[in-house]
């Protein structure tokens, strides 16, 4: 049996892949505590772990980061993207450490793994000479050589003009981000850490172990994929392990006769103007079965007309759900793009804000689906996208070829095994094959 700190940001899409390892992790015995915002720690302790709340750090509610970060920009562009690393992920890291070292010295334990977004995970680690895993809960944004900066959502360029563009690019975005960098620095000064021999684009990633969502089939290929890197596929509960609720017309989708289109803001950015009402718009009048989902829990209902052909609920268990779906529309949350695509459903994605561009590019050149390049789409966008989809089986074959990388993967076991091979080794965990993208059925040894 091992001692093991999970860390993970409060976030509903963090939260819920993260629960799935912890849950894994205690049925094979280990020994397991979470540090994430009080509101999330009942439903670790439901699977067995110790929860651990933020007390230094701010305990702050996702739905509104501004009452706890006020100086957090507009939640668009490339500002808002920058002002979030800054303030909410780096800035409340020396208060994520603090937390983190009381609670290593009330019970220490031998192996840390974290959110990659959870910093005080890695600078607790750096602290205590802990061995630390990074579990990426988006699509990988290590930097490369043979990348353009993640967050600009641009596929890397094939011409020598556009290998100078990307190279170029690198550097002014490490300009861009110096006020993120110089919020580093100063966390890393505030907790007692030396200046970093790393920058921060660098240093959110383990030296140990990177456990990685996702399949090479969405990434972009890269030559300098630390050895560290593991692919995992998707991270999610088995069905049994859930309550599934099912809304009064659950019927209506099982009985349906007509394609269904499903709909979804994720778990974050819910406002349902964005995406949710011009897609029942755009379909209203065609013969679909359209399924909302608002993504607060209680929220059943919306602020606006629903036409006819459209049901709403809340949340959805989507392993019964996805299987009957023709096509999904969604605002890009990395853990339901995986979901969508694991059963072979074609997207269309509106990403508008933080790293939900960057999902839809990846969605684009994998084939897989549309990306509408904005987060409030116009409902006649919505329209040719749903044709288009309907009309070209690409999309379909793209998608089933991506699922096929998935299923290839049980995320949840494999990230368990790799957290038990770096308690036992300590060092890192290197993958068999160098290059994931010849072969990403990766098995989990060190060499």
């Amino acid at each position: 049996m091992a001692r093991i700190l999970i860390g993970v940001m409060p976030f509903a899409g963090h939260v819920a892949p993260i629960l799935a390892v912890v849950e894994q992790l205690v049925a094979r015995g280990h020994r397991v505590r979470v540090y994430t915002g009080s509101r999330y720690l009942d439903q670790f302790k439901q699977v067995g772990a110790t929860g651990i709340p933020w007390r230094h750090a701010p305990d702050f509610d996702e739905h509104d980061l501004h009452a706890a970060f006020p100086a957090l920009p507009f939640r668009t562009g490339r500002r808002a993207l920058l002002g979030n690393l800054e303030h909410v992920f780096v800035r409340s890291a020396a208060g994520q450490v603090a937390d983190l070292r009381e609670a290593y010295d009330a019970e220490p334990w031998d192996v840390m793994a974290g959110d990659q977004l959870c910093l005080g995970v890695a600078l607790a680690g750096e602290q205590l000479g802990c061995p630390w895993a990074s579990i990426s809960l988006v699509p990988l944004s290590l930097p490369s050589r043979d990348l353009p900066p993640a967050g600009l959502a641009l596929q890397p360029a094939e011409t020598i003009a556009g290998r100078l563009r990307d190279r170029m690019l690198r550097a002014a975005f490490t300009v861009m981000a110096h006020g993120v960098q110089k919020a580093y620095e100063q966390t890393r000064a505030a907790v007692g850490l030396p200046v970093a021999a790393e920058r921060l684009d660098r240093a959110w990633w383990s030296p140990y172990l990177i456990c990685a969502t996702g399949v090479p089939a969405l990434e972009y290929p890269r030559r300098d994929l630390p050895p560290q890197a593991h692919f995992v596929g998707a991270l999610q509960r088995p069905l049994a392990a859930r309550r599934a609720q099912h809304p009064p017309w659950w019927g209506d989708v099982l009985a349906a006769e007509l394609p269904v289109v499903h709909v979804t803001q994720g778990t974050l950015h819910t406002e349902p103007t964005e995406l949710l009402k011009p897609t029942l718009t755009a379909l209203a009048d065609e013969n679909l079965l359209v399924v909302a989902v608002t993504g607060r829990p209680g929220v059943t209902t919306l602020p606006f007309p629903v036409p006819a052909n459209a049901r709403v609920a809340d949340v959805l268990p989507y392993p019964e759900l996805l299987p009957l779906v023709s096509v999904m529309i969604t605002n890009g949350g990395w853990g339901g793009v995986l979901a969508a695509l694991a059963h072979g459903v074609p997207l269309i994605v509106a990403g508008g804000d933080i790293d939900k561009p960057e999902i839809a590019a990846r969605v684009a050149a994998s084939g897989a689906g549309i990306d509408l390049r904005t987060g409030r789409p116009r409902p006649a966008a919505i329209a040719r996208a749903v044709d288009a989809v309907g009309e070209d089986r690409l999309f379909r074959v793209n998608a089933a070829r991506v699922a096929a990388q998935l299923t290839q993967h049980d995320g949840v076991r494999e990230v368990a095994q790799l957290i038990e091979r770096l308690q036992v080794l300590g060092l890192p965990v290197v993958r068999s094959t160098p290059d994931p993208w010849t072969d990403d059925r990766m098995t989990i040894s060190n060499g």
